[in-house]
């Protein structure tokens, strides 16, 4: 007797998962916002059966699903002879322009040979010459991976509309581009995302200790590349230096985490010697110690005048602490009720912000209470992952027609309709 249901006819039509592919040119090597997204969204994946690999370009595996591709890093003295003997006219173009650039166009051509092997379905990182190297392969017929970019790099409208896949960080940089006249249906605005029951609130008693801080003092932590431009550490030293003139008695630290620079080293020695003891300078802190960081912290401060979605100020709101950033829509969206937005472009203007929090206990409280909430509801990890899943698939059936091929020459107003119901479906 034949089954009631033919198995074979079944597994015939089941649509196979999607493999995902994660890469960061930059992690096993370097400490910033992108690599630690690529860490944290491979592990999210993972953690939920997904199909996914993870391609850095430096270190060793830590997990299973990790891959190492050999590129030039950045700050290697072969990149740096190489770009000595470039010509300096051109090679922008060519996305070899300075350090980062080399180190992308290497990863990318070693990253090319692995999405083939592993036929993976979709690339997602937030190194833009790796997407475009990615994408225009594909377009030559040499990959069959479609590539997502993650714009966290501040890159030029111009730049950006060569991308068909594009995720902006915020609902902001939607707006901007809208405004400016390159929108594509197609793009989409998904925030980063944390692991709130990683980062949570707590006192951080063992690390105060480690660095020497009284358990009664008062921390101002801020992570980020320790760095003049955009970071702007030195606004930081300048106003802390400020503070302390102001509040001589008030038993007040300031910690600098972060990725080193080539100015690194200059503005640790000035902090060193302009706040004496009353500042700690971690460089390259290790990630898997963060959490424990914000703990021990009192406020957070950020002082860059803009920026794309920084990891840092959301790993600080998912620990309670509250929040002073500049007046920026981005910033003041991540924050939301957790903290102050004033203008740091002015000098004293963070010092004064200090004091006066600083002095207000049940204040800190109140606004680090907000700020948690106000992440739990907007930027953890399950709900931002669930976006991104959902744009993972709108990508992957994007242009192909019922029987899974590609419709290549497809560029009729369907694709407009398609992208536009997917738009309508996310929820802010």
């Amino acid at each position: 007797m034949r089954p009631l249901i033919d198995n074979s006819f079944m597994y015939f039509w089941e649509v196979p998962p999607i493999r995902i592919c994660i890469a960061s040119s930059g992690l096993g090597h370097i400490s910033r916002g992108i690599e630690a997204w690529a860490a944290d969204l491979s592990r999210s994946l993972a953690a939920r059966g997904k199909q996914v690999l993870l391609f850095k370009g430096g270190g060793e595996p830590e997990e299973w699903f990790e891959r190492i591709i050999p590129c030039w890093h950045r700050s290697a003295p072969r990149t740096e002879r190489l770009l000595d003997w470039l010509p300096r006219r051109g090679t922008w173009r060519l996305g070899i322009g300075n350090g980062y650039g080399i180190e992308q166009t290497t990863f990318a051509f070693g990253l090319l040979a692995h999405l083939r092997t592993e036929s993976v379905d979709i690339l997602h990182v937030q190194d833009p010459r790796v997407a475009l190297i990615v994408q225009r392969a594909r377009q030559l017929g040499w990959v069959s991976t479609r590539s997502i970019l993650g714009h966290g790099t501040n890159e030029s409208p111009e730049f950006l509309q060569k991308f068909t896949f594009l995720q902006h960080l915020a609902p902001h940089h939607l707006e901007q581009i809208r405004a400016a006249g390159v929108w594509k249906p197609t793009w989409t605005a998904i925030p980063n995302f944390i692991n709130t029951d990683l980062f949570h609130p707590g006192r951080g008693c063992a690390t105060r200790a480690e660095l020497g801080i009284s358990e009664g003092g008062l921390v101002v932590l801020t992570v980020a590349a320790i760095k003049r431009d955009h970071k702007r550490i030195d606004y930081l030293l300048d106003e802390f230096s400020h503070l302390l003139r102001m509040e001589p008695e008030l038993p007040i630290w300031v910690v600098v985490a972060g990725g080193w620079e080539p100015d690194t080293d200059e503005l640790v020695q000035r902090g060193r010697e302009t706040l004496g003891d009353r500042v700690r300078f971690l460089v390259r802190f290790p990630r898997e110690r963060m959490p424990e960081l914000y703990r021990m912290a009192d406020v957070f401060a950020l002082c860059s005048l803009r920026e794309m979605m920084p990891i840092a100020l959301i790993e600080a709101t998912a620990s309670g602490l509250p929040c002073l950033v500049h007046q920026h829509p981005v910033l003041e969206w991540i924050v939301g009720p957790g903290g102050d937005s004033i203008d740091m472009s002015t000098s004293g203007a963070l010092a004064t912000a200090l004091q006066r929090l600083l002095r207000e206990p049940h204040r800190r409280l109140q606004l680090g209470n907000r700020a948690r909430n106000h992440c739990l509801d907007h930027f953890s990890q399950d709900r931002v992952v669930d976006q991104l899943l959902n744009y993972y698939d709108f990508v992957h059936k994007h242009g192909r027609s019922t029987s899974g091929r590609d419709l290549v020459n497809n560029r009729s107003g369907s694709e407009a309709t398609t992208a536009g119901s997917y738009q309508r479906a996310l929820r802010w």
